[in-house]
C-alpha cells in the first residue's frame, strides 16, 4: 500500500487544492500516512505571499533532503539525529523504498525555473497551471520511474472536487487569479489573471458534496466577489457573483440539500455591490459574517497600494452592511509599514479599527516581494518600526475582539457541531454562522448536526455555551 503525506501552507485556496489532489491519490488506492518519514510521497503545497512562508518551506526542503538520504541509504545520511529516527526505523524494517518530494503551489510557480536546481531533493515542481499532470505524476511514482518536467497549461484548470473525506465543511473554488495588481501583492504573478469557473461545474460539485452529507460550503477565490462567467449557450450573457449565490441557494432548496450554510472569501470591498448585499439579505443560507480586506486606513496609502477604494468608501460599505444585515460580523486584513507610511498615516489604521470594531483581523507588516512594484518604492520602513506598529495593531485588535465577542454572551444561536474538544472529551466544538468557535457539553452523536446553543462565557477567542434542548 503506497502512502502520501501533505504539508499545506497559506490560504484557503491552497487547502482546497490540496484536498483536490488528495482525492486523486485516494482514487488510485493510496493511503494517508501518519507522518512524512514513512510516506512514499510528500506533497508540499506552498505560499509566496510573504517571505517568511517561503523561508519556512526552504527549511522543510532541507529537512526532507535529510529524510531522503536515509530512505535511499545515501552516503552522508545523518541517521543519529533524533528527528530522523522514524525514517531510520522504516528503512530497517522495509529496506530502500523510493521517497518522492513534490513541490506545488505559488512558490513552485514563482521559482519554477530554478527551484529543482537549487533543491535537488525535489522530484516534481508543479506550478499553478501544471496541476492537471498529477495523474501522470502518481503513475510515475507507482512505477518507480524517473521524475519528468511538468509542462504548464495556458489556462487554469479547476479541480472537479475539493472535498476532504468525512468533513462536514468543504471549500468550493469558483474563481482563480486576480486582475487588481495591488503594488505589494505577488498573487497576480503566481496565480495569473482572473478565471471564473462555469456555474454548471460549481453546481455539480455542490451536488456531490450534498451526497456526502456536507453541511456548509465556502466559495473561494482570490477575489471571489468579482466572479463573472458566461451563460452557457448564450452570447453576451453573464452570471455575476450575486446571481451565482442566488442560483446556488435556489438549487439547494429544490434538491433538499443538507447544505444549510454558504460562506465566501476573500472579498474585495470594491466588488461588494448593493446587488450582492440584497441577495445576502434575501437568502437565509448565506452566513452573516464576511472577510473584507481593508488593508489600510489612509486613502493616500491605499492609492499607492493600487487599492480601488478610499477610506471613506470602505467605511460607507461597513455602515451599509450593518444597516441591511443586523448582527453581521466583519473580519479584515490590515497591513502596516508600507513604503513611505508616516506616523500620522499609521494612526489612520488605528482610527479605522476604532470606528469599525472588526471582530478579528489578519495583521502583518509589509514584506517586500521580488517582482512587485512596491519592492522598488523609496522610503522603505525600518523593520524595527514595522514591528512596533504591528504590535500596536495587534494589541488594539485583541481588545476589540474581546469587546465584540463579550457583547454576544447571553445570545442563543445556531451552531454546527463538528468535532470533539481536545480540552474536554465531554465537550463538542462547533461553528457559528459568523465562523466563531463554541465549546459546549453534548453527546458525540450530535456531531454533524445544527444545534441551538446559549453563549455563556468567553475563553480567549472561543465561546463557552450550553446546549438548548
Amino acid at each position: 500500500m503506497m502512502k502520501y503525506f501533505f504539508e499545506t501552507y497559506g490560504c484557503e485556496m491552497n487547502i482546497a487544492e490540496s484536498a483536490a489532489v488528495e482525492q486523486l491519490f485516494l482514487s488510485r488506492g493510496w493511503q494517508r500516512s501518519e507522518n512524512p518519514e514513512t510516506a512514499n510521497a510528500v506533497v508540499i503545497n506552498t505560499c509566496s505571499v510573504r517571505g517568511t512562508a517561503e523561508n519556512r518551506i526552504f527549511g522543510r526542503l532541507g529537512y526532507y533532503s535529510g529524510v531522503k538520504k536515509i530512505r535511499h541509504k545515501e552516503n552522508g545520511a545523518k541517521t543519529r539525529l533524533e528527528e530522523m529516527q522514524e525514517a531510520v526505523r522504516f528503512v530497517e524494517k522495509n529496506g530502500v523504498v523510493p521517497f518522492y518530494v513534490i513541490l506545488m503551489g505559488c512558490m513552485a510557480e514563482r521559482l519554477l525555473d530554478s527551484v529543482k536546481k537549487d533543491f535537488p531533493v525535489i522530484d516534481f515542481a508543479v506550478g499553478t497551471f501544471g496541476k492537471y499532470k498529477f495523474g501522470d505524476i502518481i503513475s510515475a511514482m507507482e512505477e518507480s520511474r524517473q521524475p519528468f518536467e511538468i509542462p504548464e497549461e495556458a489556462v487554469y484548470t479547476f479541480p472537479k472536487i475539493s472535498y476532504e473525506e468525512e468533513s462536514f465543511s468543504s471549500f468550493v473554488p469558483i474563481m482563480h487569479g486576480c486582475n487588481n495588481f495591488c503594488t505589494y501583492c505577488i498573487v497576480p504573478y503566481v496565480r495569473g489573471r482572473e478565471v471564473s469557473r462555469p456555474e454548471e461545474q460549481i453546481i455539480s460539485e455542490i451536488d456531490f458534496l450534498s451526497g456526502r452529507g456536507v453541511k456548509e460550503i465556502t466559495l473561494l477565490g482570490q477575489n471571489v466577489n468579482a466572479y463573472k462567467s458566461p451563460v452557457s449557450g448564450k452570447d453576451n450573457e453573464y452570471v455575476d457573483f450575486p446571481d451565482l449565490l442566488k442560483h446556488i441557494c435556489i438549487h439547494l432548496e429544490k434538491t433538499n440539500s443538507p447544505i444549510r450554510w454558504i460562506r465566501f472569501e476573500s472579498s474585495n470591498p470594491n466588488d461588494f455591490s448593493d446587488k450582492l448585499i440584497q441577495v445576502i439579505k434575501e437568502q437565509p443560507r448565506i452566513c452573516n459574517g464576511f472577510h473584507i480586506a481593508a488593508q489600510h486606513g489612509n486613502t493616500e496609502i491605499l492609492r499607492r497600494m493600487n487599492r480601488k477604494n478610499t477610506r471613506e468608501e470602505f467605511l460607507d460599505l461597513v455602515k451599509k452592511l450593518r444597516k441591511e444585515l443586523p448582527g453581521v460580523q466583519l473580519v479584515t486584513d490590515l497591513m502596516t509599514g508600507f513604503p513611505g507610511e508616516t506616523e500620522e498615516q499609521f494612526n489612520d489604521i488605528l482610527s479605522l479599527m476604532e470606528e469599525v470594531k472588526f471582530e478579528s483581523a489578519f495583521m502583518y507588516y509589509y514584506n517586500p516581494r521580488e517582482g512587485t512594484p512596491a519592492a522598488t518604492f523609496p522610503d522603505q520602513i525600518d523593520l524595527k518600526i514595522k514591528k512596533e506598529r504591528l504590535q500596536k495593531i495587534i494589541n488594539l485588535q485583541l481588545k476589540h475582539t474581546t469587546e465584540v465577542m463579550e457583547k454576544r454572551i447571553g445570545e442563543t444561536i445556531t451552531v454546527l457541531a463538528d468535532i470533539v474538544s481536545r480540552d474536554d472529551e465531554r465537550e463538542l466544538l462547533g461553528k457559528t454562522e459568523q465562523n466563531e468557535r463554541v465549546a459546549f457539553k453534548a453527546d458525540k452523536n450530535l456531531i454533524g448536526s445544527f444545534v441551538k446553543v446559549r453563549l455563556t462565557a468567553l475563553n480567549g477567542n472561543t465561546f463557552k455555551g450550553e446546549l438548548v434542548q
